[in-house]
């Protein structure tokens, strides 16, 4: 009887025992359960409280949104915008093909958006498409690239005489340089060689701005004394579909039978196109190249003597300028018709400060 009830006792032990491992267990997995789905919501809610209203939404269309240029641009409008509860989207950067900027104002007229920033040019189209939006309620300023035709709210841009009058003083100190040269190893002026420079322009494009800029540059040398015996100018088309046609737009500059001796370019794409060709046809000290955009690596060539000067635009200006315009239009009904950007002239003078200045936003 004492071994029976033994064995009773004995059970009831093991089966509360094995209860107890159990429940303990369902314990351990609902508390596991429960961690897991409080996280789940804590991320959700978080997800809703990050979740911001904007009072406007604005677009930016360029021709090729990863140049550091319009990079820098968008950063400087993004920046502005945000400052007055605006969203601007880069339009075009999350989608899987490249479309043109043509297609790009389409997708952003369908999408009603409340403005359209786009570096324009003069082609019929361009026209249609600006005044389609503008009679749909959707304000449009031009970027970089104008068109006139059209009823565009604004137009922000950079001085293109400006350019041009820095471009020619550049030239002109390196045709002061030749004279030196020449003198000291011809001793006589008859048997000077006449300066090339090639002006690189967009191939497809009727932009006013390019022709300011050359009209200026000749005007400068003019001015400064510089005689048509001294230099030639040869304005060169250049294909600017795509990196890759710019390429051999200019490698065709380099294997042509006289290669310049200054080339300008007057877009960051040409500039780097340039002094790769420069360097990977051994013409580093031969060919002089008078750029556009303050890029590191336009810098850097610089520094090292591959890039003679370039021009460099207060970008984050222009992106401002870009929102000050739609703001003031919803504001006030109106705006200013031009906004013109600051330049400066970077050249081996200056280019450590601005090596320096490089160095420190990357720390």
């Amino acid at each position: 009887m004492d071994t029976e009830k033994y064995v009773e006792n004995n059970n009831k032990i093991r089966r509360s025992s094995l209860l107890l491992r159990i429940t303990f267990f369902f314990i351990v997995i609902i508390i596991i359960l429960s961690i897991v789905i409080f996280n789940f919501f804590m991320k959700d809610f978080r997800k809703s409280s990050e979740f911001k209203v904007y009072d406007k939404y604005f677009v930016m269309i360029t021709n090729n949104y990863k140049l550091d240029l319009w990079q820098s641009i968008y950063r400087g409008a993004f920046g502005a915008a945000k400052e007055e509860n605006i969203y601007v989207d880069l339009l075009g950067k999350d989608f899987y093909e490249n479309y043109s900027c043509e297609d790009l104002m389409k997708i952003a007229i369908a999408s009603k958006v409340d403005g359209i920033i786009v570096s324009a040019n003069e082609s019929e189209e361009m026209t249609e498409l600006i005044q389609d939006a503008t009679a749909k309620g959707i304000p449009v300023v031009t970027l970089y690239g104008d068109n006139t035709k059209s009823d565009r709210l604004s137009f922000v841009g950079v001085g293109s005489y400006n350019i041009g009058r820095e471009y020619g003083r550049q030239i002109f100190d390196i045709i002061k340089g030749k004279r030196r040269e020449d003198f000291i190893e011809s001793e006589t002026m008859e048997e000077r060689e006449t300066m090339q420079i090639s002006v690189l322009v967009n191939k497809d494009s009727s932009d006013s701005g390019q022709n300011i800029i050359i009209s200026a540059l000749q005007e400068t040398l003019s001015q400064e004394n510089a005689t048509n015996s001294e230099f030639n100018i040869t304005i060169v088309p250049i294909d600017n579909k795509n990196a890759f046609s710019v390429e051999e737009s200019i490698r065709d500059i380099f294997i042509s039978e006289r290669v310049p001796d200054v080339i300008v370019c007057l877009n960051e794409q040409n500039t780097i196109c340039a002094y790769q060709a420069v360097v990977d046809f051994n013409k580093v000290g031969e060919v002089d190249i008078l750029g556009y955009y303050d890029s590191e690596s336009i810098v850097n060539a610089i520094d090292r003597k591959v890039v003679y000067a370039t021009i460099s635009i207060d970008t984050e200006q222009m992106g401002k300028y870009c929102i000050d315009a739609l703001s003031d239009y919803y504001t006030y009904g109106n705006t200013n018709q031009y906004y013109t950007a600051d330049i400066k002239l970077i050249n081996k003078s200056n280019v450590a400060k601005y090596l320096e200045k490089g160095e420190k936003e990357h720390e």
